[in-house]
């Protein structure tokens, strides 16, 4: 397949968390604190404006939007134009909320920072927060490198997310109680090819079982199988923050890319952008 992209969207501060959802891409964007949608042709609208930076989104069974408040470390509800809060996450997130992935129940797994990364702050592992429907949030794995983007299997028995400083994928069996156990490493991306490490980010399942993984380090996303053989790459010309499979027919692949993470510059320059490109193999799984 051809491996250029073209740009969907652009003008953005910081695009985050993109999800296909009902016909549409939906998105954060940090830095002007709004969730947006956009269709195949561009046509864009503000779904909801949020206190702090918004970043993982997901949908209830019931159709209602889940949206992680990264500063506050809050996850938001949003419903028929009003926005609350459904848990507060600030006692078990050592440092800012990130990515989440929402099951089928409506139950939402929540990474978070760790420490203070744009503040020099040294390196430390944290947790993975879950939050079932109506009730208080739990820790259900630890000792994770910036847990980060997050997927589950369609058959809805397996979580697989990206560590970000671990350079690995790892992945857990989820339980009848949405629990996790049975750890393991799913794709080592330290090994991939001598000279390449890649950090995932952003990352989302295909029919076949693969994951497209975004690293913004190397500015590129790329497909790799479990066990971590590499299958396809896809280069940008900025960081890639994040990717998500969908489109009519579930294979165009869309791509959060930006010039830099932080508030300063990105405020600046405006810079990030959605790009797209189509792949041969559809999306499967949650998101």
């Amino acid at each position: 397949m051809t491996m250029t992209t073209e740009i969907l969207i652009d003008g953005f501060t910081f695009t985050e968390g993109p999800r296909w959802h009902e016909g549409r891409l939906y998105f954060s964007d940090f830095f002007t604190h709004r969730v947006l949608a956009v269709d195949t042709k561009g046509r864009h609208e503000t779904i909801v404006k949020t206190p702090c930076q918004p970043s993982g989104l997901g949908w209830l069974p019931d159709g209602s939007l889940l949206i992680v408040s990264m500063n506050d470390q809050k996850l938001l509800h949003f419903d028929n134009g009003v926005l609350t809060e459904a848990a507060d996450l600030s006692e078990l997130a050592t440092h800012y909320c990130n990515d989440m992935v929402v099951d089928k129940s409506g139950n939402a797994y929540i990474g978070n920072f760790g420490f203070d990364l744009h503040g020099g702050e040294a390196l430390k592992p944290t947790n993975l927060i879950l939050v079932r429907p109506g009730e208080d949030p739990c820790v259900v794995a630890e000792n994770l490198f910036f847990p980060n983007g997050t997927v589950i299997t369609p058959d809805g028995k397996t979580l697989i997310l990206g560590e970000t400083f671990s350079s690995c994928l790892t992945a857990f069996d989820i339980n009848s109680d949405a629990t996790l156990s049975n750890r393991r490493v799913w794709a080592d991306l330290s090994s991939i090819e001598e000279g390449y490490a890649p950090v995932p980010d952003g990352i989302c399942l295909d029919a076949e079982g693969a994951i497209w993984v975004a690293s913004p380090s190397t500015n590129d996303v790329i497909r790799v199988k479990e066990g971590g053989a590499l299958l396809d790459k896809v280069k940008v010309d900025m960081g890639a923050f994040a990717c998500m499979l969908g489109g009519n027919k579930g294979k165009t692949l869309f791509i959060s890319t930006s010039k830099d993470s932080k508030e300063e510059i990105c405020l600046k320059e405006k810079s990030a952008r959605i790009e797209t490109i189509e792949v041969d193999v559809s999306r499967a799984g949650l998101p």
